[in-house]
């Protein structure tokens, strides 16, 4: 294998491990805030290397432009549209999780 394809490899590997991290936390965090972090930061990381690995496969001058052009969009309006999320939920008077709340507690 050449070291390009030792690169998309990797890309697309770290990309799919941020990926189902984003899962797990969405599954598994106790409230709308803490799964909207999960959401925006580790999804976007994931889908940003997992895009990056395949404009790197293409090779192709448009094709990799066009995959540029994606992972911009999706490194900006991700985040923001976890802001938005987490911004309506305080609209809406949803309180964060605390330990106070007794979840978590042996």
């Amino acid at each position: 294998m050449t070291p390009v394809e030792w690169g998309i490899v990797a890309l697309a590997l770290v990309g799919a491990f941020f990926g189902a991290v984003a899962a797990l936390g969405i599954v598994r965090l106790p409230d709308v805030y803490t799964r909207a972090h999960a959401a925006s930061k580790s999804d976007t990381l994931g889908a940003v290397l997992t895009v990056g690995a395949a404009a790197l496969a293409l090779q192709s001058d448009i094709s990799t432009v066009k995959a540029v052009f994606l992972l911009t969009f999706m490194f900006l309006t991700n985040p923001t549209a976890a802001h938005a999320i987490a911004r309506a939920a305080q609209d809406q008077g949803i309180e964060p999780w605390t330990l106070d709340d007794g979840e978590g507690e042996t």
